[in-house]
């Protein structure tokens, strides 16, 4: 397999963990040192914490959609980088409708052989007209 599809299974590995909520398998495809640049706060998250995102999965009824679309992978030696638009849907405990684009880039390490996560950047833009309300209107 070459190292693009070696990528691309471990990103696809990675969002069907996260797909259906399983936090063991999410952490498993991480770096010990991975930071994330996330849509909830704070602005930099580093390392890893299952229980933070299992108290995040709980707050989903059921499984969390997830489509990648236009994603694009490089990868050469021991590094590798993946951009895409990430669309996620499903429905939280509270009853709120998720129905949601946004910019997904990922940074990979080879360690031991092995693709791990080491970066995750995930945004929405801004309006720019004073508002800085976040545009989630948009779709590609």
């Amino acid at each position: 397999m070459d190292e693009k599809h070696a990528v691309e299974a471990i990103i696809q590995s990675w969002s069907d963990a996260i797909s259906k909520k399983d936090a063991a398998r999410v952490m498993s495809h991480l770096t010990d040192d991975v930071v994330q640049f996330t849509l909830a706060p704070p602005l930099k998250y580093e390392g890893r914490d299952a229980e933070d995102l299992a108290a995040w999965f709980a707050t989903w009824e059921g499984p969390i959609g997830g489509e990648a679309r236009d994603t694009r992978i490089e990868a050469s030696g021991e590094v590798a980088f993946a951009r895409s638009l990430v669309h996620m849907t499903g429905t939280k405990t509270d009853g709120e409708t998720v129905d949601l684009w946004f910019r997904q880039t990922l940074g990979l390490v080879k360690q031991e052989g092995t693709w791990r996560i080491a970066h995750v950047h995930t945004s929405v833009p801004f309006y720019m007209d004073g508002s800085l309300r976040g545009a989630f209107d948009l779709k590609p």
